[in-house]
């Protein structure tokens, strides 16, 4: 069913709790409290040098999972924009892996190094059905630092990708053949067929709802033949220029990416979980594949969830990006989780519309109660150095919010010393502003 884009004036209470207790004492807060940074500010402009701790945390890592606790708060967005440009200035990241389309974050990175299109025209075609959250005037205020930054710097710019698998725009089918075309002209032929139907000639939200509405058989055989393209693909000699090459082999392998996440029965509870579990390994995969072919270091946005290491819903969720990640980079990546006591968010209400949803303080018995007794309003801790007893309490699961596109959702029970390396608890967040809604 189509998502009905309203965004509601009201504001929606759910989920309040009684107030947090003000008092700082306890041993598990008192341990807490020893090993808190805390933060001046979640906004990206200014001093960034309360950040430093974090760098430490860091360490050496190539990419770092920057999480979210909703997919629609302001403060969330606005700190990953400033971790970013603290990373960029300080430790060398040139990176920033959004959470949406590879095509998408190829058009956005054309803009960043080129200044090729219009960023909010890019975000308003790109941004839209299940990623319609990242069209927001965060992440427009991050794009365009990210231009100006490459202005001053066009021998060392900062790049943007996509490392998701919703969609795929009609430019990188465009790519894929064009590159057969001049290479393999002989090919051409072929490829037209195994694309037949794939290519977008909609916008991005009306073609998703469209391939999901198509039968089973139809999707299954559409993914076949996106990965005959892409087998045909691979058995070509690369030719001189071998990076083109493997650029071509990496869209024809989002290309089908897409196919296969489509290609699941999502009647079957089985399936799902497999489509679920296939799309955080494709996700890992390219992210891994950029971080490869660029050399650069990468801050990863995504949901809490998405960023961790262990999954709160192994029946439906069964492996997350970050723990294959961490399969393949082992302390070559970083994982940071987000937790916030009370404020607001946008997501999709039971009836379909967009609401702005508000939370009061957070209950008895959750990780968000004890996390907000911290002195500190905003803070940075590294889960891997708490002392005792805080290190035991880390370690056990409890309810947690991990909020995502709709609402109600959780809270779920996560422990998070074993989900997260470093986590940045927020004691207000408020939602994001959206555009073009």
């Amino acid at each position: 069913m189509a998502l009905a884009l309203l965004l509601t004036l009201g504001t929606v209470a759910a989920g309040v709790a009684p107030a947090a207790s003000a008092t700082t004492s306890g041993p598990v807060v008192h341990a807490l409290e020893s090993g808190a940074h805390p933060l001046r500010t979640v906004e990206p402009q200014g001093d960034t040098s309360d950040l430093r701790p974090l760098d430490g945390m860091i360490g050496g890592a190539r990419v770092v999972g920057l999480g979210e606790a909703t997919h629609s708060s302001h403060d969330f967005f606005a700190l990953k924009h400033r971790v970013f440009r603290h990373l960029v200035e300080e430790k060398g990241f040139r990176t920033f892996a959004l959470e949406g389309s590879w095509s998408t974050g190829q058009r956005l990175d054309d803009y960043v190094l080129h200044g090729k299109g219009d960023p909010r025209r890019i975000m308003r075609e790109e941004f839209q059905r299940d990623y319609l959250w990242w069209n927001n005037t965060d992440y427009l205020a991050l794009v365009e630092w990210m231009r100006a930054y490459n202005l001053r710097h066009p021998h060392d710019p900062v790049r943007f990708m996509g490392d998701d698998i919703g969609w795929v725009g009609p430019e990188l089918y465009d790519a894929v053949t064009d590159y057969v075309a001049r290479t393999r002209p002989e090919l051409t032929a072929r490829f037209d067929e195994l694309y037949r139907g794939l290519r977008p000639t909609v916008a991005t939200g009306t073609y998703m709802e469209q391939y999901l509405n198509k039968p089973y058989a139809e999707r299954r055989e559409m993914a076949d033949r996106t990965g005959q393209a892409l087998e045909l693909l691979k058995r070509q000699s690369p030719g001189a220029d071998r990076a083109a090459y493997e650029r071509a082999v990496q869209n024809a392998t989002a290309l089908d990416q897409v196919a296969r996440q489509y290609a699941f029965d999502f009647t079957d509870p089985r399936q799902i979980a497999a489509s679920m579990r296939y799309r955080d390994s494709a996700m890992a995969a390219n992210v891994l594949w950029w971080q490869r072919h660029t050399g650069t270091k990468v801050l990863l946005a995504a949901h809490d969830a998405h960023v961790g290491y262990r999954t709160y819903d192994p029946a439906n969720y069964p492996k997350m990006q970050g723990a294959f990640l961490h399969d393949r980079l082992g302390s070559g990546y970083v994982s940071v989780g987000l937790t916030f006591d009370r404020g607001s968010f946008n997501a999709t209400g039971q009836d379909g519309a967009i609401h702005r949803w508000t939370l009061g303080p957070a209950g008895p018995g959750t990780n968000e109660r004890t996390l907000d007794r911290v002195r500190y309003r905003d803070y940075v801790l590294d889960l891997r150095r708490v002392a005792a007893p805080a290190r035991e309490w880390l370690d056990r699961a409890r309810p947690t919010r991990s909020i995502g596109t709709d609402y109600p959702d959780g809270p779920h029970d996560i422990a998070l010393a074993s989900t997260h390396d470093i986590l940045i608890h927020l004691h207000r967040v408020e939602a994001a502003r959206l555009r073009d809604q």
